[in-house]
């Protein structure tokens, strides 16, 4: 049931429009003025607030202005029987939804408030997607090894410095390029992924620098690749270890110029772009092996951060534990789930090959499939 405020101060438009609303299936509570609806307004969460403009002591205008500055995505709809073209643009622009003139039209009304409503869920929707997204790469733990890694990315992100970023598969190297990103100036504009593991070598140039139409046989359409796609913003290139020479080559050149040219075609194309790269291989090895190129290398680690695995960092393993509980629960719509000391302590003693990946999908495993409280037993039936 949504709840809507009403701020008037005439009783009986106040009392009219509660048994209007509240027989239309709205929680409808009073103010009989802007001072007493803004104080409410602070102390409790409401979907819509009607708002009449004409008040003694505090203005609707006054109030929708306080409304705004500390609950920006409030849905405020303005009432007034003294409205004039100029007061409406004026409410609209301080952040009023919708202005409504006296006396009432019913239809009216309601046909506003249903669109206020759709407008109020969005907002909450939008919320809770951001909040999950948030959630999802959040960097967990308190170890010294997983500190040293978030103070080096936190003094390093607001920098336009590239990153190579190494560890084994599964230790949240991309978590650390997100948070590079997120904390950086461009962290309004696009983060774009590209796993070079997973891009065969033929198509690797294309993906990067994108193709004219025609330059080979699939290509049906002028297509950017992901230096333009990021431009502005930055460009995330795992596994770069597995890129072929000619594509370093080429990348080698986007970095020392920032122009790129895109399959088939010789016009250069300017792009702003930081590069963040990460690698589970050695590279100094791939180097000596000739399979990787030293001078882009050198380009690409001006800044380099180890993420260590889950076995070089076993004292995060409760926290990991509970942030998983909670995250997955919440997820599959289950109620939280407790663990027992002895259970985090059997968890705790394995060895962790797949790092934060496997462990992650093992609390999922014992969430699906064991008790209300995750014990040993769980984790010897279902972990082994």
């Amino acid at each position: 049931m949504l709840k809507i405020l009403v701020i008037d101060d005439e009783k009986s438009i106040r009392n009219t429009l509660r048994d209007i609303l509240g027989f239309e299936g709205y929680q409808v509570e009073l103010a009989e003025n802007g001072l007493i609806g803004v104080e409410m307004v602070k102390s409790t969460e409401y979907d819509i607030i009607l708002c009449d403009i004409k008040m003694p002591e505090m203005d609707g205008l006054e109030a929708l202005e306080q409304i705004i500055s500390f609950k920006p995505e409030s849905t405020v709809v303005m009432i007034s029987g003294h409205g004039t073209i100029d007061t409406a643009v004026e409410a609209i622009k301080k952040g009023a939804f919708d202005f409504i003139e006296k006396p009432l039209d019913l239809n009216r009304l309601l046909i506003t408030l249903r669109n206020a409503s759709d407008k109020t869920a969005l907002v909450k929707e939008t919320k809770i997607l951001k909040q999950k997204v948030g959630r999802k790469f959040e960097i967990i733990g308190d170890s010294p090894a997983i500190r040293k890694v978030l103070e080096m990315s936190d003094r390093v992100a607001p920098t336009e410095a590239r990153v190579l970023i190494t560890g084994a598969n599964g230790t949240g190297k991309e978590l650390v390029a997100r948070r590079l990103h997120e904390l950086s100036p461009r962290a309004e504009n696009a983060f774009v992924e590209v796993n070079c593991a997973a891009i065969p070598s033929e198509l690797i140039e294309s993906e990067l620098f994108g193709h004219e139409k025609g330059a080979f046989t699939s290509a049906i359409k002028q297509r950017k690749g992901k230096f333009e796609q990021a431009d502005g913003g930055t460009l995330f290139l795992d596994e770069i270890g597995d890129m072929s020479l000619s594509a370093q080559a080429k990348v080698l050149r986007a970095l020392q110029e920032n122009i790129i040219t895109r399959v088939g075609s010789d016009k250069p194309v300017e792009v702003n772009v930081r590069v963040i790269a990460a690698s589970n291989k050695d590279l100094h090895e791939e180097i000596r092996n000739g399979n990787f190129r030293e001078d882009l290398y050198h380009r690409l680690s001006v800044i380099l951060i180890h993420v260590p695995s889950l076995d070089q960092r076993k004292e995060d393993i409760p926290i990991l534990a509970h942030y998983f509980i909670e995250l997955l629960c919440t997820e599959y719509g289950q109620p939280l789930k407790e663990i027992t000391l002895e259970a985090l302590d059997m968890l705790a003693s394995r060895s962790w090959s797949g790092n934060i990946r496997e462990f992650r999908n093992v609390i999922e495993r014992l969430i699906i499939l064991g008790g209300k409280t995750i014990t040993e037993e769980d984790i010897t039936s279902f972990v082994g």
